[in-house]
């Protein structure tokens, strides 16, 4: 439904997507990105604002969806960063080998199709000693709320564009050849627990040096 993907379902992120809970989490990690960064799905330019200028070279906004960009537009403007959207899915990021210094993925990989071709593709632009932050949502370790989220997740893929309730973002990662140096999860907030199970912290690749976040 194009229509609805391009027109309806960027004001629904834009609305619901970032309550205090999250853009807490969202004002403690974003800050950490610095030389060139990768963001993976902007949406509607939530962590334009979170970026410092002072650490930050320039930031390649990947967002296939046009409807998102147009809501990403005005707070691009509202920064100093020098910020270039591309668009195209994140199964296709256009950069060359070892491009970026930190790649910042928030809310984007449970909605991506080939998932586990984007985690490479994350893998494959970060330049040696680069660094991965993410804070995702996804598969509860409590069964009661696992259960919702299988019968949820269809819901889920239909009403936010493709969004997976039970998938293993971690260990996802770890399959992608990504070594978890930092990781911190809990629900959010109390309800509903079957959309709100993160996890964020920090990756890198398992043959890259290890640093502190």
């Amino acid at each position: 439904m194009p229509f609805y993907r391009d027109h309806i379902y960027p004001h629904i992120v834009k609305r619901l997507g970032d309550p205090k809970p999250i853009r807490d989490v969202r004002e403690r990690i974003v800050p950490l990105a610095e030389g060139k960064v990768l963001e993976i799905g902007v949406g509607p330019g939530v962590n334009f604002a979170l970026y410092n200028p002072a650490r930050v070279e320039k930031v390649y906004a990947l967002e296939p969806n046009p409807g998102m960009i147009r809501l990403a537009e005005p707070r691009r403007r509202q920064t100093k960063l020098d910020i270039d959207f591309l668009d195209l899915p994140s199964e296709r990021i256009p950069l060359a080998d070892g491009t970026v210094d930190t790649v910042i993925s928030t809310f984007t990989l449970c909605t991506i199709p080939g998932v586990a071709e984007a985690i490479r593709g994350i893998r494959r632009v970060l330049k040696p000693g680069g660094k991965f932050i993410f804070f995702e949502h996804g598969i509860s370790p409590d069964p009661e709320v696992l259960r919702w989220q299988v019968r949820l997740e269809p819901l889920g893929r239909w009403a936010f564009e493709g969004c997976h309730l039970t998938r293993d973002i971690p260990a996802l990662l770890v399959e992608g050849g990504f070594q978890i140096e930092q990781v911190e999860m809990e629900h959010l907030v109390p309800f509903p627990k079957a959309w709100t199970y993160c996890w964020w912290g920090k990756a890198i690749p398992r043959s890259m040096a290890q640093g502190a976040l």
